[in-house]
């Protein structure tokens, strides 16, 4: 397994840990001797556990550090870009263990509360005008998330779709290669979206106003568009990212990275 779980507390696996150790950022020296510096391996663990659960960071367990050392440290790292460095890495594994399917992507967008407020939050339509977040993800034909993306709630799926398409981590192959879809819903039914993602070199498959719920009867047919939702379904099993806490735009990308990391190497069969 990747965690061990023992009563409230959560550790990170050595083999894990030993994976994900060398994308550490090196720690800043110290002008004065003082107190040793908290485990990173602890740390970490402490920064799952909180994005598990989605507790607040004063009532992180002490089993972990005081919850200022790690919010600090989590504030270091996500400066240093380790948690997209960290799905960056799961990637590979699976790319190497498994194979990104190219052919076959999928976009969609997802709004959460965010009572705080802060940059990349904004009026949600569908909530009263409460201050709300949408993300958007891309993903391969199984799911695995390829890119993410920020916005307030009230910005329409179709203007994140080009930052989406701008934010994939992992390279990705040249469209002549073999052809690679794009599968996206009604919401995104606009010529200028055909246009952009016939531009970055896909070919769009989108359901047009009032044909989403019409049953397909073609034998052979395939429904590929839900891995998507479904992808956005585990991210919400991250309690953390239900609501969003943080007001740094920053702040929350770095947690959707980790989780996004975390779903690919357990994708890649890394925890076993």
């Amino acid at each position: 397994m990747s965690t061990r779980k023992n009563g409230h507390d959560y550790e990170i696996s050595n083999d894990f840990w030993n994976k994900i150790k060398p994308l550490l950022p090196l720690p800043k020296s110290k002008k004065k001797p003082g107190r040793p510096r908290k485990d990173d391996k602890r740390i970490l663990s402490g920064i799952l556990y909180l994005l598990r659960t989605g507790c607040q960071w004063k009532s992180l367990p002490r089993f972990y550090g005081a919850p200022s050392t790690v919010h600090d440290r989590f504030q270091e790292w996500q400066r240093s870009g380790f948690f997209e460095k960290m799905w960056q890495s799961g990637l590979m594994e699976y790319e190497n263990k498994n194979g990104l399917e190219w052919e076959w992507q999928a976009i969609d967008g997802a709004m959460t509360k965010a009572p705080l407020g802060g940059s990349g939050t904004g009026a949600n339509p569908t909530d009263r005008g409460k201050k709300g977040t949408k993300r958007s993800i891309l993903t391969d034909g199984k799911g695995i998330p390829l890119s993410v993306t920020v916005d307030g709630a009230n910005r329409h799926d179709k203007k994140l779709v080009k930052r989406t398409l701008d934010a994939i981590i992992f390279e990705r192959p040249f469209p002549d290669e073999g052809i690679q879809n794009m599968c996206m819903d009604k919401g995104y039914d606009f010529p200028d979206i055909r246009e952009l993602v016939k531009e970055y070199g896909y070919t769009a498959h989108i359901k047009s106003r009032g044909e989403e719920n019409i049953r397909i009867e073609i034998p052979g047919f395939r429904a590929r568009r839900w891995v998507v939702e479904r992808t956005h379904s585990w991210l919400n099993r991250f309690r953390r990212l239900l609501i969003r806490w943080e007001k740094k735009i920053e702040n929350y990308l770095a947690m959707l990275h980790f989780a996004c990391a975390w779903i690919t190497f357990r994708a890649a069969g890394f925890f076993g």
